[in-house]
């Protein structure tokens, strides 16, 4: 369904019951990038998957985001859908708009979860971000399918898994190029780590052990910032840990959201 909030159409879905979790897509995905959760979610709280702005039907409005106005959209699709209270699972990008939404509203975040994300981006990277946004605007998405898949997912796991490759390359294809640049330079600026210890929520961290997009080490800045924050590791899984490796994934975000 479709919902006006913050001066965009979010389109979102909610299924299952008990207590509200939220749950937050990578860049170049949509809601049913959480598929492979939904099974194990949906007896025990009530899902809401939402497109992020800029993805899958919800609008694209041309120009750069931030991440303030990124949390300030989950913020007004809750009230609008009158969730006061929610967990929250973010991967990617969906754990960088989680981190500054804990930090924002406090109140609205219960647990939190956190999957191979960062909480800044290395100098470094800057021109990396810059070619990425040139490439989708100068040649389209497409350019984009074949080195994300690569960045996403362990060698092995995408020869295994060829169908999965196809559903995944059509998200990042169809990702408007609006979108995909004003998130990118969201993405290219994130720099929260010295505020992380402002967040309250109880925090779990995961991260694919053969992650390249976010390493490793990325996800122990962000535990070692949060306080009481854990950190968990998945072998075999590269950036989309909770599709290479559900099974895993599902049992440490079960085990922490139920504890």
């Amino acid at each position: 369904m479709k919902v006006r909030a913050n001066g965009i159409d979010i389109h979102c879905e909610i299924s299952g019951s008990g207590p509200w979790l939220a749950l937050s897509h990578s860049l170049c995905c949509d809601s049913s990038m959480w598929r492979p959760q939904l099974a194990a979610l949906e007896s025990r709280f009530t899902v809401l998957r939402f497109d992020t702005r800029g993805h899958g039907q919800t609008d694209a409005p041309a120009g750069a985001y931030t991440f303030d106005q990124l949390s300030d959209d989950v913020i007004h699709l809750l009230d609008a859908l009158k969730v006061e209270r929610t967990h929250y699972c973010g991967l990617s990008m969906g754990g960088m708009i989680g981190q500054h939404l804990a930090l924002m509203a406090p109140g609205r975040v219960d647990r939190l979860v956190l999957a191979d994300t960062s909480s800044r981006m290395p100098l470094e990277a800057q021109p990396l971000w810059a070619e990425r946004i040139r490439v989708a605007q100068e040649q389209g998405m497409a350019a984009h399918v074949q080195p994300t898949l690569e960045r996403w997912f362990t060698a092995p796991w995408r020869a295994a898994h060829p169908e999965v490759m196809e559903r995944i390359g059509a998200l990042i294809r169809n990702t408007p190029v609006a979108g995909y640049v004003g998130c990118a330079q969201a993405i290219a600026r994130i720099d929260v780590t010295d505020r992380l210890s402002g967040i309250k929520s109880p925090t779990l961290v995961i991260v694919g052990r053969d992650d390249i997009g976010t390493p490793p080490a990325m996800s122990e800045v962000i535990a070692a910032a949060i306080p009481g924050a854990r950190l968990a590791v998945i072998p075999g899984a590269s950036h989309l840990s909770n599709i290479e490796q559900a099974d895993a994934f599902n049992r440490l975000l079960l085990d922490f959201l139920t504890e």
